[in-house]
């Protein structure tokens, strides 16, 4: 069995794909406290590690076989101010760090869309560069310098401290999370193992959606409901759409997943017996241009962490009466396809902070399916 380190662990969403994929945990490194608890709670507290990141001695997790992880999103999202590689939160550094130092066979980082925005791409490709190889130390230049000491040390560097990295945009709701999640993957493999690694192919689709929806009317039977009226009254027009495209034949892959889909067989909010600490309603939800919620028979907006725990309106389901409410903690839990059982510690804005940083776990286990088997 592949043994893991997992460094930004946030409240494990990463962790647990990489567990349901066959990998072993040997050790998580998170500084947050909340995040912390909520990894003892769900795992052997032995082996968190509630530590900064950039004084961690890694050492001590000499033998593993993959390093993992999301380093902190703020200085690249697009809510945030952009900072980059000058935001003092910008862990990359620390990330590529536990790489030198361990040299694994393989590594599996995730970081926001907004990462590759055009104002960063010289910095990405040094990022880049420096997980190509790791050992080329940047211990007195700025980074600009350190780029020219990459390329005129490269040709003496052995394979075994060489990576082949591949760079990768990817939506989660392909991989059949019930979430519009668009994330940056980045997975490396040492090149003297001499692996040829792909993306997995996705394996859902929206017009698959489409066509359970407005062609065989499936979707609306499995629920036992009838459409909203604006959904009805797309029926004619989507339907002609999706007959030029596919004829008689449905398309071949799976449909997304709605938050109806997520939520099915889910418990009352008022039912305190299931979960009550992360199952109840809460008041505040507002709607306006520019804020609005996830539709229910559509799969969500991007669960996101915000400034202080809640953003809005990509943290609220919308019914199809027009109504709409916040997510409750167990229900942004099963959007991020956490097990039901996976508790998450904190108050709820700091619970829908962990739950909006988190990387989806059917996502973690897809991508970490496809690294284990290469290993093997």
């Amino acid at each position: 069995m592949c043994n893991c380190l997992e460094i930004f662990s946030g409240a494990g969403g990463l962790a647990t794909g990489i567990g349901l994929a066959g990998v072993n945990h040997t050790a998580f490194v998170e500084w947050n406290s909340d995040a912390c608890k909520t990894l003892r709670r769900n795992y052997d507290g032995r082996i968190v590690f509630e530590e900064d990141i950039r004084t961690y001695d890694f050492s001590q997790c000499h033998g593993v076989d993959i390093v993992a992880g999301g380093p902190p999103c703020q200085p690249f999202s697009m809510g945030g101010k952009a900072k980059g590689d000058l935001d003092k939160r910008d862990m990359f550094p620390s990330a590529i760090r536990s790489i030198r130092d361990l040299l694994p066979r393989a590594f599996f980082f995730e970081n926001v869309k907004g990462l590759l925005r055009p104002n960063f791409k010289s910095y990405l490709d040094y990022i880049l560069l420096q997980l190509q190889y790791p050992t080329i130390h940047n211990a007195y230049e700025d980074w600009n310098s350190h780029i020219d000491n990459i390329v005129k040390q490269s040709k003496n560097i052995p394979l075994s401290e060489q990576y082949e990295v591949q760079i990768h945009l990817v939506n989660a709701a392909n991989y059949g999370v019930p979430q519009k999640r668009e994330r940056v993957i980045i997975v490396g493999f040492r090149k003297d193992l001499g692996i040829s690694w792909s993306l997995p192919p996705v394996t859902h689709s929206f017009d698959s959606l489409l066509w359970e929806k407005y062609v065989t009317n499936s979707y609306w039977d499995r629920h036992k409901i009838t459409p909203s009226n604006e959904e009805f009254s797309d029926f004619g027009r989507m339907k002609n759409m999706l007959s030029l495209k596919y004829g008689f034949f449905p398309p071949d892959l799976l449909p997304w997943r709605t938050v109806r889909d997520a939520l099915i067989n889910i418990p009352q909010c008022d039912d305190q017996d299931y979960f009550p600490s992360e199952h109840i309603i809460r008041d505040g939800a507002r709607e306006y241009p520019g804020h609005t919620g996830s539709p229910i028979d559509e799969p969500a907006k991007t669960i996101k962490a915000g400034a202080h725990g809640v953003p809005g309106g990509e943290n609220m389901i919308k019914f199809q009466d027009g109504s709409f409410r916040y997510f409750t903690v167990f229900e942004a839990k099963r959007l991020q396809t956490f097990p039901d059982n996976y508790q998450i510690i904190g108050s709820w804005t700091e619970a829908m902070r962990q739950l909006g940083n988190a990387v989806p776990v059917k996502l973690a286990q897809t991508i970490s399916s496809s690294i284990l088997a290469c290993l093997e």
